[in-house]
């Protein structure tokens, strides 16, 4: 995902929407991201969400196919910029792309090197589409041509993936023994559709899950220790060492930096619904917690009342 670093909202915007129904089983999202031209350049923070993205400034002559990465990144666009992106789901095969999550994890590169030349004409029709919205539809159309009948992931990697999500009970260990396969196979499996293990790609969705929340809540007087606890962490120590390793911030720093600068120009909505829903329910404690958290911002709301606090997790 993206959170923005820059105070002035008015100058950058980002957008995300669902991908035509031909992606729907490859693609888990289109977004857009804006940076006004009168406005400073923006740099933004990308957390790893597990998948490969296919991004292209508007304008620029290339396309860029950014591989699943275990730690967080720090981009600077400058004034002016439009970028366009497509988020395949984990897992997606190599057919798609020509080349398989292991090789591309931690990396970034042109599409042309993946496709030849039909990478190279892609990158010229997004050039020259009108609008944004138009560019969006152009890098859908270009990757759904790419797409062979049976595109899905790996069903097992698919249900891993399902398995692990921060609202399910469970672990690794749940995993092999009820699809009756051995810890080192589920791994290999893994490491060739995804780009690392199934414990790295727990603790990816488990701060997935985290952000989703902060992005509800980060207008609210929410303790830190209750979005660790709903997120599914051990306790708030534990979330503090995830965070600092998958965003590079604090968890307090995270925060504010979500107040400053990710509000009503930042839909996230296409990533962090179907997390934020499945966790309060899951999680919350009591309706009248969720609707402490559901009210109107009021002062530290949360923090008057000793029983808002999730129910405790318990370790897999």
């Amino acid at each position: 995902m993206t959170l923005g670093t820059s105070p002035a909202l008015s100058t950058q915007t980002y957008r995300e929407r669902l991908p035509v129904p031909s992606l729907a089983g490859v693609a888990t999202c289109v977004w857009l991201q804006q940076v006004s031209p009168e406005g400073p350049a923006h740099e933004h923070r990308t957390a790893p969400n597990g998948c490969i993205e296919i991004a292209c400034v508007k304008g620029a002559d290339d396309i860029s196919v950014i591989g699943p990465r275990r730690g967080p990144a720090v981009e600077r666009l400058p004034a002016g910029s439009t970028v366009v992106g497509v988020r395949l789901r984990p897992g997606v095969p190599a057919a798609v792309l020509g080349a398989t999550a292991a090789e591309l994890a931690g990396g970034q590169v042109g599409l042309d090197r993946l496709w030849g030349h039909a990478g190279v004409a892609a990158a010229e029709r997004i050039g020259s589409a009108a609008t944004a919205g138009d560019a969006a539809r152009v890098l859908e159309q270009e990757i759904a041509a790419r797409c062979p009948a049976s595109a899905g992931p790996d069903p097992l990697v698919a249900e891993t993936v399902a398995r692990l999500q921060p609202w399910r009970r469970g672990g690794v260990d749940a995993i092999t023994s009820d699809l009756f396969i051995s810890q080192r196979q589920l791994r290999r499996r893994c490491v060739a559709a995804l780009g690392f293990g199934p414990k790295t790609l727990h603790r990816i969705l488990r701060f997935q899950g985290f952000l989703a929340l902060t992005h509800a809540f980060h207008r609210r007087e929410v303790g830190l220790g209750w979005l660790a606890a709903a997120a599914g962490y051990f306790d708030q120590a534990h979330l503090t060492r995830e965070c600092l390793s998958l965003a590079g911030l604090t968890p307090a720093a995270l925060v504010k930096e979500m107040r400053e600068s990710c509000g009503a120009n930042h839909d996230h909505h296409v990533s962090f619904d179907r997390p934020r829903r499945a966790l309060v329910t899951t999680r919350v404690g009591s309706l009248e917690e969720l609707r402490v958290m559901l009210a109107p911002a009021s002062g530290d709301a949360c923090d008057r009342s000793r029983s808002c606090k999730p129910r405790p997790r318990t370790r897999a």
